[in-house]
């Protein structure tokens, strides 16, 4: 079971047409309330969500499009008659548990989120077909089953990610973003930061947090995800698959490091070590901090903070060369549960969002993403997701390797490591000795 490759799609076509935007990554459950008839109550969460029995039922795992994604359903009703339910979970929130939880107690949602290979073989067998929907044609990002070659996962984005910074700060500094395409340069760029912090009205140059109850998902896949294929071309799984070996590259991964010591050695501490994902944000969403380790998702909550700042994406370059591409791909896929009676009312919702211009829109403008449908001609207008889409036309971008680990990795094992580091409780041999223990340890058993 696999992704598509974006070189696939950059390679077909590069038209001013191609690509259009999008985004999100959460930390907190949400649930759509409607017309109600009937509710669906889950035990772990507490979430509700109150709907009429002939609704399709979506658990989206991004909550900073819950909103958005709500809106886009109450216009489609109003268009077809058909309701659509809404529940999203993110951050913290174990959504494979959750999924699992739903499918123990009969209590299935209609679709759902899968983020790679590892959630999607908790469901093999389970998923419809959607190699008949019009979507399916109009792009190359459809998450596909290797066994059987059928689609089975409905692509909403392409997102990206490296470190994202104010770029008012930077050019209040002296410091060019597009130099940032190595260690050398984070370094003295870094430094010469703090040394203005007070001229610049900043807390710290960085907002990283690296509690790993909470921000696991953000160390151990998005950062980790670096080490994996930061700089590398798309189709290059080199260190990926070493992982799968239980095997790390000790030269690579000293150098990353390195650079994961300098982001905690000038972030704010607090946040670093006990912050949340709210918190991580609002102080790079306040002008507190130069540099934030999240990607284009933050878009859509940038108006909350009335973010006036002009910002963009550069490559998290831990490497001593030049390293200028970011790390982009479709970040999860929406499944429609095979034994569900609402399998075509599923279809049709998910080809308005693909073809047309409303459903393109809500993904789009509203959600701040970047569209993986060809025929898509809105455009991105969110400031990060301006600023990824310029290294997808480009072609500077690698792969999510991360997102087709073993389940859980980050969450059980590795989210752990990068915690240890940030509270000082290991030194960099050390991190670099517990992360090869750690895959190892996790794929032996799995």
């Amino acid at each position: 079971m696999k992704k598509k490759s974006l070189a696939v799609l950059l390679a077909g076509t590069m038209s001013a047409a191609l690509f259009a935007g999008c985004g999100g990554s959460g930390a907190s459950t949400s649930s759509s309330a409607g017309n109600s008839k009937s509710e669906a109550a889950s035990e772990s969460t507490g979430t509700t969500t109150t709907a009429s029995k002939d609704a399709i039922r979506l658990v989206n795992g991004k909550i900073e499009i819950d909103e958005q994604l709500k809106a886009a359903a109450k216009k489609y009703q109003e268009e077809t008659g058909q309701e659509v339910s809404i529940e999203s979970l993110g951050g913290g929130v174990d959504i494979s548990g959750q999924l699992k939880s739903y499918y123990a107690a009969g209590n299935m949602p209609d679709m759902f989120v899968i983020g790679g290979d590892g959630d999607y073989a908790n469901w093999t067998g389970k998923c419809a077909d959607l190699s008949d929907c019009a979507f399916v044609k109009d792009t190359d990002f459809g998450y596909t089953d290797d066994e059987t070659g059928k689609v089975v996962g409905f692509p909403y984005a392409v997102e990206g990610y490296g470190i994202t910074y104010n770029a008012d700060i930077l050019e209040k500094a002296g410091i060019d973003p597009t130099t940032l395409v190595n260690y050398d340069a984070y370094k003295a760029a870094f430094e010469k930061i703090d040394g203005m912090k007070e001229e610049l009205g900043l807390s710290a140059v960085c907002s990283v947090a690296a509690e790993s109850g909470q921000m696991y998902w953000s160390t151990g896949n998005h950062l980790f995800g670096y080490y994996l294929s930061g700089g590398l071309e798309r189709d290059d799984n080199t260190y990926f698959d070493m992982a799968l070996e239980g095997k790390v590259d000790t030269d690579r991964m000293s150098q990353y490091a390195d650079f994961i010591g300098l982001l905690y050695q000038y972030s704010d501490q607090q946040t670093l070590i006990s912050g949340t994902y709210d918190d991580q944000l609002a102080l790079w969403a306040q002008g507190k901090a130069a540099f934030i380790t999240e990607g284009n998702w933050i878009d859509p909550s940038l108006p909350d903070y009335n973010v006036s700042f002009n910002c963009g994406i550069a490559p998290l370059a831990f490497t001593k060369e030049d390293m200028t591409s970011v790390l982009a791909d479709s970040p999860s896929w929406w499944c429609v549960y095979g034994e569900s009676d609402k399998v075509d009312a599923c279809k049709a919702f998910l080809d308005y969002l693909a073809t047309t211009e409303e459903g393109q829109t809500c993904l789009v403008k509203d959600a701040g993403m970047i569209s993986p449908y060809k025929s898509s001609t809105v455009e991105p207008e969110s400031p990060l997701a301006v600023s990824l889409k310029t290294y997808v036309n480009e072609g500077k971008t690698s792969s999510w390797a991360w997102a087709n680990m073993p389940e859980g990795i980050a969450q059980n094992a590795i989210g752990l490591v990068y915690e240890s580091y940030a509270k000082g409780d290991i030194d960099k041999d050390q991190f670099v000795t517990m992360m090869q223990s750690s895959i190892a340890d996790y794929v032996a058993n799995k």
